[in-house]
């Protein structure tokens, strides 16, 4: 059986790495460099691993010891925050929720899927934190987020720690700038033939529909320009660069937003929006707000053009 780790001892191994020896670390200490030097001892022979080496008269860190500093450097790092956060005198009536939101999830809707947490009767600390679809799921497995908002759930199969619940399904539109919605908006989806068109890049769940329902219309569009950023997009789109697809909880999210108008509705094609959670977080009273707001009934479940189409219950 394995030693259980000594934090203690790794205390006084961190000091000593961040001080640069020994006495200098037992001075800040308030300590001995005997004592010091005997409880960092005691960690080399835990981890039957030399952490330093005499060179000279200066003490050097071996390659077992940079690895133990960089986890060292992060385990005091977290407790300073974790003494930090439980110092603030707002803790106990405030519920912090750490998500994580997918890149390419647009704004508008983020703050959408967010809103009934924001707008319930707790106290909430919201910490938004975007990125890559893999690099948030590694921090929900870190328990370094409590939610993650994405346009796709969990892959099934195999001892799967997350569970994903469908929250909406937004309809998508074509928008464009004044200009160019006199010019296609008479004989849509038809007059959409040979229109300048911004799309997502192909890794984006919402291409691959569109390029169907093209396909389906028997419509060939001439694409004049491929985002990752669903922003950088709308921003292109508002210059009269081309027409643009978003989905959108409502029309004028966009459409003020951005200083375009609606081109027609891409008929059938939704973007479905999850929230996932680690199992063990569905106890966090935030996040179940969040799963909860998508199991109540909604007077929108027929939506309109530019509103959300919201699922009867969770999945």
């Amino acid at each position: 059986m394995k030693e259980i780790l000594n934090y203690k001892h790794l205390h006084y191994f961190w000091a000593v790495a961040r001080e640069g020896g020994v006495n200098r670390a037992a001075e800040r200490l308030g300590m001995s460099a005997q004592t010091v030097s005997g409880q960092v001892s005691k960690l080399e022979h835990a981890l039957g691993k030399a952490l330093f080496t005499q060179q000279g008269r200066n003490l050097v860190l071996t390659e077992a010891g940079r690895v133990a500093l960089q986890f060292a450097d992060q385990i005091f790092m977290l407790g300073e925050a974790l003494q930090e956060t439980l110092e603030d005198d707002t803790l106990g009536s405030t519920v912090r929720l750490a998500a994580g939101i997918t890149d390419v999830l647009p704004k508008t809707v983020s703050y959408r899927l967010l809103e009934p947490v924001l707008g319930s009767e707790q106290r909430v600390r919201l910490i938004c934190t975007e990125g890559a679809f893999d690099e948030l799921l590694a921090e929900l497995a870190l328990h370094r987020l409590d939610v993650v908002l994405a346009d796709r759930p969990v892959p099934a199969g195999g001892q799967q720690p997350f569970v994903s619940t469908l929250m909406a399904r937004c309809p998508v539109m074509i928008f464009g700038t004044d200009k160019l919605c006199s010019q296609y908006r008479e004989g849509f989806p038809l007059s959409l033939s040979r229109a300048p068109m911004l799309l997502p890049t192909r890794d984006n769940v919402l291409r691959s529909q569109l390029e169907q329902w093209f396909e389906e219309q028997n419509i060939k569009v001439d694409i004049v320009g491929e985002f990752e950023d669903g922003a950088l997009l709308k921003t292109f789109g508002r210059q009269g660069v081309g027409l643009f697809p978003a989905p959108s909880f409502q029309v004028d999210d966009i459409t003020r937003q951005f200083e375009v108008e609606v081109v027609g509705e891409v008929t059938g094609v939704y973007e479905h929006y999850y929230a996932i959670a680690n199992r063990r977080k569905l106890q966090h009273s935030a996040v179940e707000t969040l799963m909860r707001s998508a199991t109540e009934p909604h007077e929108r479940d027929a939506a309109p053009a530019g509103g959300p189409a919201l699922p009867p219950r969770a999945q």
